[in-house]
């Protein structure tokens, strides 16, 4: 594992469009399929990073919380799965039922979406506009694996409050760090 911060791309960069496996449903899904027209999160994520799964039991209620507001989530795992077998899809089923939640988690198998978002580590968070405009990038929280302290999500939370009251995206956004994505050679 390299510990890696997100590339903190430019705020009101468009939306990249991706058409991704779900491993769980087995059907390709599409980014203008599972987009809101109120707000989009998409997560670069994965099923054996320990920043992931440090996250992961602030982040499911969270997403539940979120998306009865008419916020859509979106898990994208873009691991090389041929060096990091943990990832493999049958593993991502695993990994979305053990932890229950119910937003899609798709398979970049190309690795074309995670370099068209620019993302470097997992978990890196993209919140979109209604717009399908970056509204905010960066972390979860401020809470790290070891760190003793429990997730909250307060830095998304705060930032899907602003979005969804019509506010202007937050000042202060501070980039996720998480193991970098497993590129392929």
């Amino acid at each position: 594992m390299v510990l890696t911060p997100s590339q903190m791309v430019p705020l009101g960069t468009p939306a990249h469009d991706f058409i991704l496996i779900e491993p769980r449903s087995g059907k390709m899904r599409s980014l203008e399929e599972l987009r809101s027209d109120k707000g989009t999160v998409i997560i670069f994520m994965c099923n054996h990073c320990p920043y992931v799964i440090h996250i992961m039991p602030a982040l499911v209620p969270l997403s539940k919380e979120y998306t009865k507001k008419g916020i859509s989530f979106v898990g994208i795992n873009a691991n090389d799965i041929e060096n990091y077998p943990d990832d493999a899809p049958d593993k991502m089923i695993v990994f979305q039922e053990k932890w229950g939640f119910d937003f899609p988690y798709l398979f970049d198998e190309t690795q074309q979406t995670a370099r068209a978002y620019q993302a470097a580590c997992t978990p890196d968070i993209f919140v979109f506009d209604g717009g399908m405009k970056l509204y905010y990038r960066g972390r979860f929280d401020a809470t790290r694996p070891g760190s003793g302290s429990s997730p909250t999500g307060e830095d998304l939370a705060a930032a899907l409050d602003a979005l969804l009251a019509g506010k202007e995206p937050p000042k202060e956004q501070f980039p996720s760090v998480g193991c970098n994505i497993k590129w392929k050679s």
